[in-house]
């Protein structure tokens, strides 16, 4: 017999953790699918990620950047 009560696991707070550091925003169907969130909740997750995924890109550009000054300044 299943639980009804108990949440899936797709559902539960690890697992949303877990998705957003495997597949960073493509896991915010996941969040607005969850039935156990409110509508707040779900806004202010969202929001959230998508400040984190925009500083994770800011930081990665800068960085390519840097790398590709440093092979400019090495290379005859």
């Amino acid at each position: 017999m299943l639980d009804q009560d108990k949440p899936k696991w797709y559902f539960k707070s690890w697992s949303l953790v877990v998705s957003f550091l495997c597949v960073g925003p493509f896991m915010l169907p996941l969040v607005w699918a969850n039935p156990h969130l409110t509508k707040k909740s779900k806004i202010i997750i969202s929001l959230i990620i998508i400040a984190l995924t925009y500083l994770l890109v800011i930081f990665s550009v800068k960085s390519l950047k840097t790398i590709g000054d440093y092979y400019q300044m090495f290379s005859i």
